[in-house]
């Protein structure tokens, strides 16, 4: 291996697919166990590495040098091999400060929070300091090695500003973690999570279900890596080559996720939105039947509604870890709190809003069957809808014009 990354698990990693966008060297994931990684360093047969969970405190031994910033951290994420003598540096601080800064979080004269006690959590104490805090917390769950514990935290900084979260809780695929209860943080005002796959973690989602600022890992990932192939080759990507590979990243793993009413037109929107973007178009109410082992409206007969939802949150919970997909829910898919986090995990939510003149009741559709039902329904969904959705889309013209639509805001 000449570049790559070493770490315990990289099954998940996006750092191949980062480096090589960005460079023409061959970026190899090497993983290692703790008994293994003495030997690699040892032999020293790479150019340069950059250096994962559980490693970048273990690796420090190993090295001939060691940067300013990398030593006040006490963690090194990039290894770099000159004439057979390791350096080390810590391009996780350049990450998460583009990460903060990117989306428009201050942290002048603020109080930090920061979750967890690994290398990261160091890191992002250097950063925030950096940045101007004016007071930084680490937090673990035995208060040891210089952090507090959860429970301190609760009692005696429910004035926190700024939580940034450093563990994986909330990483694919264990979902639903989430290092810290922000209901106890009433003066909140931002929330940044180093995980980026999910694209948004149950710790984002709850910030912004508060209206709390709240920013994801991916900026942080691409960043660091920008700044790593500086090191790597002395030389730094062109900027504008890094803002594209975000865009770019983001489109390609985000799922295109489609609500709204029986009959506004959901499956015939994705199917052409999977034809133009060659992505794998998925009907949840297709799962669930294929689930239960019959039609929609007999389930909704013999097991009733009930047991159709949970089957519907089943079947949404198993497609949340997923990327790249065109989803198209049932019309009640969004009424359950949870199914709309679950969707919201690494979907962007599009109401296909159609006129309810339009859409016509059908004896498949066990609560919108009628006229009268359906137009129940409607005015009982529609602000559901609204406040789900990323963006509405008019669908009162043709399926080509609402998928037409939905890839330009999409690409934006």
């Amino acid at each position: 291996m000449e570049y790559g990354l070493i770490g315990a698990h990289l099954p998940h990693s996006f750092s191949k697919y980062i480096h090589e966008s960005l460079t023409d060297y061959t970026y190899e994931l090497t993983e290692l166990t703790p008994e293994e990684l003495p030997a690699f360093l040892t032999k020293r047969q790479f150019k340069a590495i950059n250096v994962t969970i559980p490693y970048k405190e273990a690796v420090i031994p190993f090295l001939d040098g060691i940067d300013e910033k990398a030593k006040r951290i006490g963690a090194v994420n990039t290894v770099v091999n000159r004439g057979g003598k390791l350096y080390g540096y810590n391009t996780d601080h350049a990450g998460m400060a583009t990460l903060i800064e990117k989306n428009g979080i201050c942290l002048r004269g603020k109080k930090v929070l920061i979750l967890g006690s690994g290398g990261t959590s160091k890191t992002a104490k250097a950063v925030a300091e950096d940045l101007g805090a004016r007071e930084t917390y680490r937090l673990s769950r035995s208060g040891k090695e210089g952090c507090i514990t959860y429970e301190a935290a609760y009692a005696n900084h429910a004035d926190t500003a700024v939580i940034i979260n450093t563990t994986p809780a909330g990483m694919f695929p264990h979902l639903d973690g989430m290092a810290a209860d922000l209901s106890r943080f009433p003066r909140l005002e931002a929330a940044v999570d180093v995980v980026y796959n999910p694209l948004r973690t149950a710790f984002i989602l709850a910030a912004r279900e508060r209206g709390i600022k709240a920013a994801g890992g991916l900026d942080m990932l691409i960043a660091q890596a920008a700044s790593a192939i500086e090191h790597f080759t002395g030389s730094r990507p062109d900027e504008n080559a890094v803002n594209a590979l975000y865009k770019t990243m983001r489109r390609e793993r985000e799922n295109i996720v489609l609500i709204g009413m029986p009959g506004s037109g959901k499956s015939t929107v994705g199917k052409r939105l999977a034809q133009l973007t060659g992505r794998e178009w998925i009907d949840t109410d297709a799962l669930i039947e294929k689930k239960a082992a019959m039609p929609i409206p007999e389930i909704f007969k013999t097991k009733g509604e009930r047991a159709f939802r949970d089957m519907e949150t089943e079947v949404i919970a198993s497609l949340a870890g997923r990327m790249g997909l065109v989803i198209a829910t049932g019309g009640g898919a969004v009424l359950r709190e949870e199914n709309r986090n679950l969707l919201r995990r690494n979907g962007r939510l599009y109401f296909l809003d159609r006129p309810l003149a339009d859409i016509l009741p059908t004896d498949d559709r066990p609560l919108s069957s009628d006229r009268e039902a359906l137009t129940a329904r409607y005015r009982e969904r529609y602000p559901i809808y609204t406040a789900a959705a990323d963006c509405r889309i008019d669908n009162s013209g043709s399926a080509e014009t609402a998928a037409d639509a939905i890839m330009e805001e999409f690409s934006t």
